[in-house]
């Protein structure tokens, strides 16, 4: 059989497969040699009109695309906007325990150190693999490249440029297998319909050609992946539920010799089993040099492009929000707008205020004219447009709540919105919809951006919040709200309960909405507010007063954030003058001094040599807020805490990080909340570079002992030294660790203990 990737060979005659091709190189049947070309491996004329029909299909498709809206086949050259994503390899487990913009900040740091792969070579090994590379698993945040990517490799495809070995490309998104979730299709009838010009493609043909599946956009699934129990499913012609052909086509069951290529958002790409994986790739998105390369094409007036990336550089957030592609083009179409009319005022430096006006200029594109002057605002929206910005915010909140960001047509309905109402607004909400297919009549729907969603569902809740619709306040926050106090510190503890932080960006819109700056610009849809400069003083004293305990720090991060939103840069330059300080250890910190110096540690381009908590004259909230920062330090010194569950994801995640710097993890006198596996399992990832483990004068209990017993014995390839003096070692697992430590099994060089010294 020939290996995945390599073109199979029939006899141009008689069209007799060569399955053997490599032992014998004529064809059986009639003695004539083989050849192999491009595209679909066979002279038959039939076959290759049909990939040619594909490829003119693709290629018109994708050619043209339009920013934002996400419509195709009108609009610019994708070749003429299309910057290279910077694609890395990837993680492969651990998918992140943060919201998606905290991600792109530890990201967009880290590019200058890794090798990038062309979006064309994510199917070649490298030179140090040995197996072939079937299934590829692309994740990365919303809005960074992912379909781009897959538009692009498509293109390339289509266009002869590359991958000539694949016969054809089968693109197949989530959002539109959502619309045939609860049909059954065989593999062969499931690609006529998404498909049609490979309608003529018999079962026979399907299993000889050399075919890519791109599913793209996993989080965007309302398809059950179960890959315990699924059914069986090895032939093309066999019908079952979409769910089970997916499951069958990536554990290899069908069409085993098949191509996969799978792209995801970083909570949803769990659901594929590492297992099933040969690669892993993330989607980084800009580098600094493409921000720059991406606003000097969009705007070819050189003066013009270098005031907006002169503007994007003075905002740290604005900045490193940039990384993302439709972040660019939000920013692009807002400062184009300020700066090409005679508005006038400060240009945006937060994101509140940046999203504030991008749904401004919106709604003027819809009106097709401008105000002029500084009193620019959504005062004067007429009721209908009030109203239907509002059922929009309404269904932005009620499905960011539920995690979806994909709606369709009874979606739109349970929040009042009309589709015609929805489609007027374009540039806010988008139809997605292909008319090659009579399944697609069902349109489907989505945000420009998942952060236009937040922002939404922020405006929305403020609106609820000062028009007095207490129970939609009651049922989010399980309690009564009284006053503008009340709803941010309540959305803010809600948000501390995520595990993947993502009503992080919500609740910073919501802070940002608080200001009189941007309720002026939003007034219309906000209503009548009372933010007082006392009251916002009081806001901004409660979020410096917030205790976060055992919370995740890096949920205490996002207060720094909402500080930040709020225009109060005391904290920050606090800090600035603490790290330039002589004397670091006489300055005593508080809680959210200790957040902002964790980010600016985190975020800072030199690798911290050593983190030190007792060098922090900090209280113990403090140091637990500064864990964070382990994520940026070779040496990280966690004296006397107590690491709760929270704590230890953190550390783990600084453990398995792509390019991890973390050589020495000193845990002395440390009660580790049980369990704490994860932490010990990270031993054993191939991202882990760790050297010199100490738990000195700490407590591990017999769970605890258990799991470092195990993670142990799978011989972590870097870890030396284990260091368990003074260590209080609960249960039967202690003697189990020392006769292992004690065992010609053991590969470290250096071990200490009470039993062993």
């Amino acid at each position: 059989m020939p290996l995945v990737g390599e073109p199979l060979s029939c006899c141009p005659l008689c069209q007799n497969v060569l399955k053997d091709s490599s032992r014998k190189p004529s064809c059986p049947q009639c003695g004539e040699r083989s050849r192999t070309r491009p595209g679909l491996q066979t002279a038959n004329a039939h076959l290759q009109k049909i990939s040619d029909a594909l490829k003119f299909s693709l290629r018109t498709r994708y050619e043209h695309v339009t920013e934002g809206t996400n419509k195709t086949g009108c609009g610019a050259l994708l070749r003429m906007i299309y910057t290279e994503l910077y694609i890395t390899e990837g993680q492969n487990k651990e998918f992140r325990f943060q919201h998606e913009v905290r991600q792109v900040e530890s990201a967009s740091k880290k590019i200058h150190r890794e090798t990038p792969i062309g979006c064309q070579d994510i199917f070649k090994a490298l030179p140090d693999q040995q197996r072939p590379i079937r299934v590829v698993l692309t994740y990365g945040v919303a809005g960074i490249g992912k379909t781009f990517s897959v538009q692009k490799f498509t293109l390339d495809w289509a266009e002869g440029l590359e991958n000539q070995h694949i016969s054809a490309v089968v693109l197949l998104s989530f959002r539109e297998l959502n619309l045939v979730r609860d049909e059954q299709y065989s593999l062969l009838e499931l690609i006529h319909v998404f498909h049609p010009t490979l309608q003529s493609v018999t079962a026979e043909q399907l299993t000889v050609c050399n075919l890519l599946f791109i599913f793209d956009g996993l989080d965007e699934s309302r398809l059950l992946l179960d890959f315990t129990n699924r059914k069986l499913v090895s032939d093309v012609t066999q019908k079952s539920t979409i769910s089970e052909l997916l499951t069958n086509l990536i554990e290899g069951n069908l069409l085993p010799s098949a191509l996969i290529w799978i792209t995801s958002r970083p909570a949803a790409a769990n659901q594929i089993p590492p297992t099933c994986v040969d690669r892993v790739t993330e989607v980084r998105g800009f580098t600094d040099a493409q921000k720059e390369e991406y606003f000097r094409r969009r705007f070819r007036n050189e003066a013009f492009s270098s005031r907006i990336i002169s503007h994007m550089k003075t905002s740290r957030s604005l900045h490193i929000m940039c990384s993302i592609p439709v972040f660019c083009w939000i920013t692009a179409t807002v400062l184009e707008h300020m700066l090409t009319t005679e508005q006038r005022g400060e240009l945006p430096k937060t994101l509140t205020d940046m999203y504030s006006h991008f749904l401004l200029v919106q709604i003027k594109k819809k009106k097709h004219k401008y105000s002029e002057g500084h009193g620019t605002s959504l005062q004067k929206l007429t009721n209908a447009d009030r109203e239907v910005l509002l059922k929009l915010g309404r269904l932005a909140f009620e499905h960011l709540e539920k995690e979806n960001i994909i709606f369709y047509q009874e979606d739109l309905e349970q929040c009042g919105l009309d589709v015609t109402e929805a489609l007027v607004h374009s540039g806010v909400c988008t139809e997605i919809f292909r008319e090659e297919s009579v399944i697609f009549q069902k349109p489907v729907y989505c945000f420009v951006h998942l952060s236009i969603q937040e922002f939404l569902a922020a405006v929305y809740m403020f609106h609820c919040y000062t028009n007095r619709k207490t129970e939609v306040l009651k049922n989010f926050l399980n309690k009564d709200i009284s006053s503008l106090e009340d709803l941010l510190s309540n959305a803010m503890e809600k948000s501390f309960l995520s595990d993947s932080g993502y009503l992080e960006l919500f609740v910073r819109f919501l802070h940002g909405l608080s200001l009189k700056s941007n309720q002026k610009l939003l007034g219309g849809l906000l209503g009548q507010t009372k933010s007082s400069p006392e009251i916002i003083q009081r806001v901004i004293n409660n979020l410096k007063e917030i205790k976060t305990y055992d919370k995740c720090p890096d949920r205490s991060l996002n207060i720094f954030h909402c500080l930040m939103e709020m225009n109060d840069l005391s904290v920050h330059q606090e800090i600035q003058e603490f790290l330039q300080s002589e004397n670091k250890s006489v300055k005593k910190l508080s809680g959210i001094q200790c957040s902002a110096l964790a980010y600016m540690l985190q975020m800072s381009e030199e690798v911290l040599d050593v983190l030190d908590l007792m060098k922090y004259n900090t209280s113990q909230e403090g140091r637990h807020r500064l864990v964070a920062a382990v994520r940026n330090c070779r040496k990280a010194r966690l004296h006397d805490v107590w690491l709760s569950e929270n704590h230890c994801k953190t550390v783990t995640s600084a453990l398995i990080s792509n390019n991890s710097n973390l050589r020495e993890l000193q845990l002395s006198s440390v009660k580790l909340q049980d369990p704490a596996e994860a932490l010990f399992a990270s031993l054993g990832h191939p991202n882990c570079r760790l050297e010199t483990l100490s738990f000195e004068n700490s407590t591990l209990s017999e769970n605890n002992c258990a799991a470092l017993l195990s993670a142990l014995k799978s011989n972590p390839p870097y870890l030396k030294r284990l260091d368990l003096i003074g260590c209080n070692l609960e249960g039967s697992g202690m003697k189990q660790l020392y006769d292992y430590l004690e065992s010609p099994h053991c590969k470290l060089q250096f071990k200490r203990s009470v039993y062993l010294t």
